[in-house]
């Protein structure tokens, strides 16, 4: 058994990374004008509040966000895609920034050109733009995270139309023969390695009528949001099988 890699050496390498870019972005801020604010007057007049912290903050933790939110599995393909392009751009303009600062630091000019001015002002509503943006995409996965009952269609005697009914509506068998029947069929089933393998995952569940979520097969099979869709309609197949065979 693998185990993890210690995260210590992590924290190792993020500090003086985090120090130098935390420093940087606040020279380059106070350079375009950034400075002590006080954002509570006649409520709090001796709060105050340097806002060239804001970039720091801002860029660099989007970055991190976003960086997870395409590395993590489960995660729909347009958020995936958003998150590593906005991911990849927060670096970038990290890395700008930090450019920028140390020429101008070197040059020991006193004041930015007006076009990085420009550029800085407009980061912390970028990076608010851009986090509300990747959370709402995020958060379409979840909604589709909520399991549905398997309706097994079941066919009338003197009739030749199919009424769906609900699992709890019909006789089922128990869990551990229906179980063996749905991995018996999965193991006859010569088709593709993911479908295969969410059949004798989701074995005993499908045998008891319950399909599995959107973000369950993406998780458990570790595919994309449009071949977790095609497994979970294949499972749907699978168990309408069953039920029809132990049913008839």
């Amino acid at each position: 058994m693998n185990r993890p890699l210690p995260r210590w050496p992590l924290y190792l390498i993020a500090s003086p990374a985090a120090v130098a870019v935390w420093s940087g972005w606040v020279g380059l801020g106070t350079l375009c004008g950034f400075g002590v604010v006080h954002p509570l007057p006649g409520i709090a007049d001796g709060f105050h509040l340097n806002t060239a912290v804001t970039l720091p903050v801002g860029v660099e933790a989007y970055g991190a966000y976003a960086l997870r939110a395409w590395l993590t599995p489960g995660v729909s393909e347009t958020a995936r895609r958003f998150a590593r392009w906005s991911a990849v751009g927060s670096l970038a303009l990290g890395m700008l920034g930090q450019v920028a600062y140390h020429v101008l630091s070197a040059a020991h000019a006193t004041r930015a050109p007006w076009p990085v001015v420009v550029l800085v002002s407009c980061l912390p509503v970028v990076t608010l733009g851009f986090g509300a943006a990747l959370t709402h995409l995020l958060r379409d996965i979840a909604a589709e995270d909520v399991p549905e009952p398997v309706s097994i269609p079941v066919l009338d005697d003197d009739a030749e139309t199919v009424t769906p009914t609900v699992p709890e509506a019909v006789p089922t068998p128990t869990p551990e023969v229906a179980a063996e029947t749905v991995a018996r069929r999965a193991r006859r089933r010569p088709g593709n390695a993911h479908a295969r393998k969410a059949e004798r995952k989701y074995a005993a569940d499908l045998a008891e009528g319950r399909l599995p979520s959107l973000r369950a097969v993406m998780r458990d099979i570790g595919v994309g949001q449009d071949k977790a869709r095609e497994l979970r309609a294949h499972l749907a197949s699978l168990a309408t099988a069953s039920g029809e065979v132990c049913h008839g």
